[in-house]
């Protein structure tokens, strides 16, 4: 029984490769250059990395399996992501649960209220993606070009290729 404790969960390296290529994409400096200009700021990795998350779960969220099952593998992997950025940035232990049910609302929030706009439009979009990643400081027109094509890649890509540890998401 107690075995089972130590007893590496399912798909775990696979989700770790997934959650590194979804880091590395959101990190890449063309965003944080015009067109895009997401602010280099932890706010603004924190929603460039939700963008990017949220179009790469939108897909593995799919059928078939085991694609739900690596998608809520990938979304606890990005959760002890976050839990661990706030520590090394200093928020207390006492702290850092307050903080997780704040970045779990902003996350889910963002996500939906992406996935309602690219059901609209890309103007919409355009304004959700200024207000939220740009904080209202900016054109988000550019981050709606590229999340409608990243949609659209993630969409035609078979599970195969996420299974075997690509998130192929467009260059920005």
């Amino acid at each position: 029984m107690i075995f089972g404790l130590f007893r590496k969960k399912p798909h775990e390296e696979l989700v770790g490769r997934l959650h590194e290529k979804i880091v590395a994409q959101s990190r890449l400096p063309a965003f944080f250059l015009p067109p895009y200009g997401v602010p280099d700021t932890l706010v603004g990795r924190f929603e460039l990395l939700t963008l990017n998350a949220g179009l790469a779960l939108r897909r593995l969220n799919l059928p078939p399996e085991p694609g739900p099952k690596i998608a809520q593998g990938l979304s606890n992997a990005i959760f002890s992501h976050f839990d661990d950025a706030l520590r090394e940035i200093g928020v207390s232990d006492v702290g850092v649960p307050k903080k997780m049910k704040k970045l779990a609302g902003a996350f889910m929030g963002r996500g939906a209220a992406y996935a309602q706009a690219m059901g609209q439009g890309e103007a919409a979009l355009a304004a959700v993606l200024a207000r939220n990643v740009l904080a209202g400081a900016g054109d988000g027109a550019a981050l709606a070009r590229y999340a409608v094509a990243a949609q659209k890649q993630l969409a035609d890509t078979p599970l195969e290729v996420f299974l075997h540890g690509d998130v192929p998401f467009p260059q920005p």
